[in-house]
């Protein structure tokens, strides 16, 4: 596909990967509309007999059967990006392939769509998944819904997320928990203020408290984790001139791998209960007109670097392997009992930007590091 050619009508997944992920790029698939995507893709794999194809909703699944039928390797992943900033259709400068999603993640795709395309007689089977709604609230996620629809075809000895990773394996996860704390005002006018209490001011000593909470950073398997917590939204007001009776602020806060997610939300809690002087249980926040609502919540992964099956994929790939400070569906393997990692082209750190991109020569090196782990 050439860049000024950003319609995709089919799908090459024996030819060159820059091109492919261009193609992947250029076919718009924000959460919840992943649907042309996933057409195109199921209707490219259904080309090679050695596949068995399955689709539930906008998630794709691809399995073939190895030489060593007992074991299974799952590579995933999503199919969905972020809202576009402008970054569509994409381009190849010859060392990248830049656009909407490059990086997070159809670069990754295209790394597994090809090994799916021409790993014809694997060591092992392998279940290829590829999934929508990884992006927004967790109960929309593809692999939550095979999960319950179809959860056979996610059971595997060692699943590989092709997440952006720098081309560096990325052990475990953090876990993430999203807050809204609402604050209870009273309505009056501006020009006699001392009749009301705004709700607006009344969030100014969480915000304070969440700004200056103490960054925790634990060592698990030898991998520095830190954890964050950050207002990501605030909303509040009625009009120009009334003191507002309704404000609220949302909270995310990203915990390592050694608390739970109870134990995460606690946290929350806590520092919302002493910003605003009151017990942490419901009752005693809600004495001060303050109301908890968990938004969203994923469990943390951890690294779980001594596991055998685990050894031997480091082993094998030979590469650096750092800690995730993110999410990813790492967590959903982890809570099967399923040894995961995150490993894919891609730097995270241009992840969701106007400016995303991925290195040609990482969707090379991820790809050759991962074929012959899959045939040997």
């Amino acid at each position: 596909m050439r860049n000024d050619d950003p319609v995709t009508t089919s799908l090459d997944l024996t030819g060159d990967l820059g091109e492919l992920t261009l193609a992947l790029v250029n076919v718009p698939s924000e959460s919840r509309h992943e649907g042309e995507l996933a057409g195109l893709v199921e209707k490219a794999l259904s080309r090679f007999e050695h596949l068995q194809v399955t689709r539930v909703g906008n998630s794709v699944v691809a399995q073939v059967s190895g030489l060593e039928s007992s074991r299974t390797v799952l590579l995933g992943g999503h199919l969905d990006t972020v809202p576009s900033s402008g970054n569509l259709p994409g381009r190849i400068d010859g060392a990248c392939v830049w656009g909407l999603g490059s990086c997070d993640m159809k670069g990754g795709v295209a790394v597994a769509l090809k090994l799916a395309a021409t790993v014809t007689k694997p060591a092992s089977s392998i279940t290829y998944v590829f999934y929508e709604c990884e992006e927004i609230v967790s109960s929309a996620n593809g692999l939550g819904v095979l999960l319950k629809a179809k959860p056979d075809l996610l059971k595997a000895d060692l699943a590989i997320l092709l997440e952006p990773t720098n081309g560096v394996i990325e052990a475990g996860c953090q876990g993430v928990v999203r807050v809204k704390v609402h604050v209870d005002g009273k309505r009056a006018h501006v020009a006699r203020w001392w009749l009301g209490q705004n709700a607006i001011h009344g969030l100014t000593p969480i915000l304070d408290a969440v700004q200056h909470t103490r960054e925790r950073k634990p060592v698990i398997d030898g991998l520095e984790y830190r954890e964050a917590m950050q207002v990501v939204g605030v909303e509040g007001g009625v009009a120009s001139n009334v003191v507002p009776d309704q404000a609220w602020v949302e909270i995310n806060h990203r915990f390592a791998p050694d608390r739970s997610t109870e134990q995460a939300l606690a946290n929350v809690r806590s520092v919302v209960a002493g910003a605003v002087g009151s017990g942490e249980t419901d009752d005693d926040l809600a004495q001060v007109g303050v109301h908890l609502e968990v938004v969203d919540a994923e469990g943390a992964a951890p690294p779980d670097l001594t596991n055998p099956v685990l050894e031997k994929f480091v082993r094998h790939t030979g590469v650096e392997v750092n800690p995730k400070h993110g999410w990813t569906d790492v967590a959903r393997f982890a809570a099967m009992n399923t040894p995961a990692v995150n490993f894919g082209p891609g730097d995270p750190k241009v992840a969701h930007t106007t400016d995303e991109h991925v290195p040609t020569t990482q969707l090379t090196s991820v790809y050759q590091t991962l074929r012959p782990y899959l045939t040997a």
